[in-house]
């Protein structure tokens, strides 16, 4: 007995089967169009209940459209006012947007425009040049542009920093850093805020990423999460100077792993795990201190481990609820090995621009299912988390005052040693100077709040 399922595929792919498919289609649509102008005058054809309505049937005219079937030849019907459009049949449109689809799908997913017109080609039997490849796929790249530039919230709870790493080809092929910055609102919204392609991973990278925030709307974040990247501290400092920053304790127990053996790792572990689970700060300082006095007498290495990275402790300044969130950088890396998984299929980007569209429409898609669902443990917190961006300000207006006073101080010497500097034919300080320059240094710290 002959297989059914290569019977069936030689079937489909007969030129006399899609000749059967494309008539039945013109027939069809042909059909459909004529009940459309039906319901459209509310009348059958020849129906008394037409007469003196003020619109009749008035004739068609022939268009063709092209389909994956084939050439359809369509009788396109018309009414005597000019009123009636086909929603089946939009005017102008001269084939399916099947093609279309596929075309911007391919695009996405970081195919060359010259390997989509290849693939067109031999899926259905017709040619596109790259030029109109490229024509179609112009949708795409107005989106990545529209994801770099859009507005965001001017207050997040937390932003996390993360950055994978995915083969590019630029002369050659070699992996490049993927910088993400994903953020959670303080009632919980999360969304992936930008990302940008570097050759390294770099702490400039993220300060460069974070200016640009800050001129589409980001005016003050409470925390800054991060695998413990040397420099992203201070980095952050410049561009948000009253943020907090936390380090990842999953990657700090990673690094713990690397330095103990085997046979001593899982009980290591455990006990680490014991510390960044304490009620409190202080008790996980204490839990700290003891698992260094165990452990540090036949692994001294570590402690060095844990003086590389600082904020440790940092989320023990947040709300109960949230603490299991921002421990850790989990979140953030959890949704990039999602980004990899789907990049494995592509292999490699042959350009930047490639690379650009795949990942914009990955950490689209992830933002529009993320929509308005709030992140777990935020949604109680949202209260505490607005308390402390109104300390944030009260710290900085307390801060703009202390400089105030620095600056009369400066202006009363400055004033009593006029004289000094009228003496020597020299001007004194300007009060209006000193004033430019405070402006000019709360610019520059961003503290708009």
């Amino acid at each position: 007995m002959p297989d059914f399922n290569t019977e069936f595929i030689q079937t489909l792919f007969n030129p006399a089967t899609t000749e059967l498919f494309r008539s039945e289609l013109e027939a069809a649509i042909n059909a459909l169009l004529k009940t459309e102008l039906a319901a459209f005058l509310g009348y059958e054809k020849h129906d008394s209940d037409g007469w003196n309505t003020g619109n009749s049937r008035n004739g068609y005219y022939k268009r063709t459209l092209a389909t994956r079937y084939g050439e359809l030849h369509l009788e396109v019907p018309r009414d005597r006012n000019g009123d009636f459009h086909s929603p089946t049949l939009p005017r102008y449109l001269q084939h399916t947007n099947a093609l279309e689809t596929t075309v911007i799908q391919l695009y996405q997913r970081g195919v060359t425009t010259r390997q989509i017109a290849d693939l067109i080609e031999q899926m259905y039997g017709r040619y596109y040049s790259p030029a109109t490849i490229s024509h179609i796929s112009s949708a795409v790249t107005e989106q990545v542009q529209a994801f770099h530039s859009r507005q965001v919230a001017a207050r997040y709870a937390v932003i996390f920093c993360d950055a994978t790493y995915l083969n590019l080809r630029r002369d050659s092929v070699a992996k490049e850093a993927l910088h993400v910055l994903l953020g959670i609102t303080p009632e919980g919204n999360k969304e992936v805020l930008d990302y940008a392609i570097y050759p390294s991973e770099s702490a400039t990278n993220y300060a460069e990423m974070l200016q640009g925030l800050k001129t589409r709307g980001l005016k003050d974040v409470l925390l800054f999460v991060s695998d413990g990247l040397v420099g992203l501290p201070d980095a952050v400092k410049q561009e948000f100077p009253q943020a907090r920053h936390q380090s990842c304790w999953v990657h700090l127990a990673r690094a713990v792993a690397r330095l103990v053996r085997q046979k001593d790792r899982k009980e290591v572990l455990a006990v680490l795990k014991e510390v960044y689970h304490q009620d409190d700060a202080e008790a996980a300082r204490q839990a700290l201190e003891a698992f260094l006095e165990r452990f540090c007498g036949k692994y001294p290495r570590l402690k060095k481990v844990f003086q590389l990275h600082d904020s440790l402790f940092t989320f023990y300044e947040f709300p109960q609820s949230i603490r299991p969130t921002i421990y850790t950088s989990n979140l953030i890396e959890n949704n990039n090995k999602g980004l990899k998984h789907h990049a494995k299929l592509k292999e490699q980007f042959p350009n930047e621009e490639s690379l650009e569209r795949f990942v914009c429409t990955f950490y689209s898609e992830y933002n529009r299912k993320q929509g308005e669902k709030a992140h777990r443990g935020f949604r109680e917190a949202t209260a505490e988390l607005l308390d402390m961006f109104q300390n944030h300000r009260l710290s900085y207006n307390a801060m703009k005052k202390s400089l105030h006073k620095t600056l009369d101080t400066i202006y009363i010497l400055a004033s009593e040693s006029a004289t000094a500097y009228a003496d020597k034919g020299e001007p004194g300080i300007n009060r209006n100077y000193l004033v430019m320059q405070e402006n000019d240094f709360f610019q520059k710290e961003n503290f708009s709040l």
